[in-house]
């Protein structure tokens, strides 16, 4: 048994200590009481910059455990004028929180003289919040839109973490939306053949993923 105040190299190879701890710990009696439940969530939402703007795009299908709650549930959320939010996660902590983003650009808007509120300012707003809860808010939002600087597209993480990409997927059914776009993407597509992408995108999401499904919603 090792002690905690001595400090001991390893033998190398792989150890596990841990596994062992976790099977004991899940035949406990006690841990019928402590045991956390792992909430599923099933959406594919995905946006991505062409020549003139942003399109963004979600699937319709809002799910609780295996049983499909809404089938025309809307994922996409308008925050200003200028920006729109895709969300992903619970649906209740996204919403909440595309209200509160909406909220609190409208007031920046009105002290800047109503001038529309950059990106930037929003991500920022995002990030400070999810990072303050520390992932207890299950939301995984997709921001686009244009403002004075051009088109962006960002992705913000339940812990706050965020990404400026070209193009974005996010959510359950994120890989087969991302495979899409990794073959198809190409800078400065016209209007048409973005909406075209997205649509495929989503679609291929709700083909390869069981929380995805219903309709596709686009925004531009």
């Amino acid at each position: 048994m090792t002690s905690p105040h001595v400090l001991e190299t390893s033998d190398g190879g792989f150890n596990f200590e841990n596994s062992f701890r976790n099977c004991q710990l899940q035949n406990s009696p006690a841990s019928n009481a402590t045991k956390l439940k792992v909430t599923k969530t099933g959406t594919t939402i995905a946006g991505m910059i062409f020549k003139d703007g942003v399109v963004l795009g979600a699937d319709t299908r809002a799910t609780s455990s295996e049983v499909v709650a809404d089938k025309n549930c809307s994922k996409i959320h308008y925050i200003t004028p200028n920006i729109y939010c895709c969300g992903a996660g619970t649906a209740a902590d996204t919403e909440k929180t595309t209200d509160m983003l909406s909220s609190n650009l409208t007031l920046q808007s009105l002290a800047m003289g109503g001038r529309n509120p950059r990106l930037i300012m929003a991500s920022r707003i995002l990030q400070e919040m999810l990072f303050r809860y520390k992932g207890q808010i299950s939301a995984m939002l997709l921001l686009g839109g244009v403002d004075c600087t051009g088109p962006h597209i960002f992705t913000v993480g339940p812990f706050g973490s965020v990404n400026k990409l070209p193009f974005a997927t996010m959510g359950s059914g994120d890989l087969s939306a991302l495979g899409v776009f990794e073959d198809r993407f190409k800078p400065n597509m016209s209007e048409e053949e973005a909406k075209e992408l997205v649509r495929d995108a989503i679609t291929a999401g709700i083909m390869n993923d069981l929380g995805s499904g219903s309709n596709v919603d686009l925004c531009v």
